[in-house]
């Protein structure tokens, strides 16, 4: 600030009139744009190019990536549901045995006996349904190829052409998915 001071009362004074033009060369030549370096402009524009190009990649990595996480928690839920339906498959042949034998009682076993087992054979149904098990509806119901199996067909006057008869093994469905075809009989010969 001094020397500012210092210089603003020279000039004004008249003395270091020969300084004056000194600091006005030095502005006028901050004050001419210099010309920029040859190839500046070409550099600039490549660079802006790799700068798009890498953005470019990073968002395609991004969806990638994306689509990855996406991918494998599909995955993780297939290999869960996979899990659960062989688990279940398997453990239909025990659901069967336990219908055998509420169907089929012996008159010299006391009935406590079969109400364990009907409680026992209850919550081991319920069990499975809250997993997703239902079991198919036969009775009355036209036979459907994608539904049931058909492995007799019997003269049934009466009924309907093609109306199941007898069901002789329960046929189930995993969560709308077909687990086990049901196992009929069905009618030919009826009225239509």
């Amino acid at each position: 600030m001094e020397n500012e001071h210092d210089w603003m009362m020279t000039t004004q004074s008249g003395e270091g009139a020969e300084n004056e033009s000194a600091p006005a060369d030095n502005a006028a030549a901050s004050a001419t744009p210099t010309a920029p370096p040859p190839g500046l402009a070409e550099a600039y524009e490549k660079v802006l190019a790799e700068k798009q190009e890498l953005y470019d990649r990073l968002l395609r990595k991004q969806a990638e990536l994306e689509n990855f996480r996406k991918r494998t928690q599909r995955k993780e839920e297939e290999v869960r549901q996979y899990a659960a339906e062989n688990l279940i498959r398997s453990l239909l042949p025990t659901l069967d045995g336990f219908e055998r034998a509420l169907q089929h009682r012996d008159e010299s076993v006391p009935e406590a006996f079969y109400q364990g087992l009907e409680l026992i054979y209850r919550q081991f149904s319920e069990v499975l349904g809250r997993a997703g098990l239902a079991p198919i509806d036969t009775a009355g119901q036209l036979f459907d190829p994608h539904l049931n199996q058909a492995v007799e067909t019997v003269n049934a006057p009466g009924r309907r052409e093609q109306e199941i008869v007898e069901e002789l093994q329960r046929g189930y469905k995993l969560k709308n998915k077909l687990l086990r075809p049901a196992i009929v009989k069905v009618a030919t010969g009826g009225k239509d």
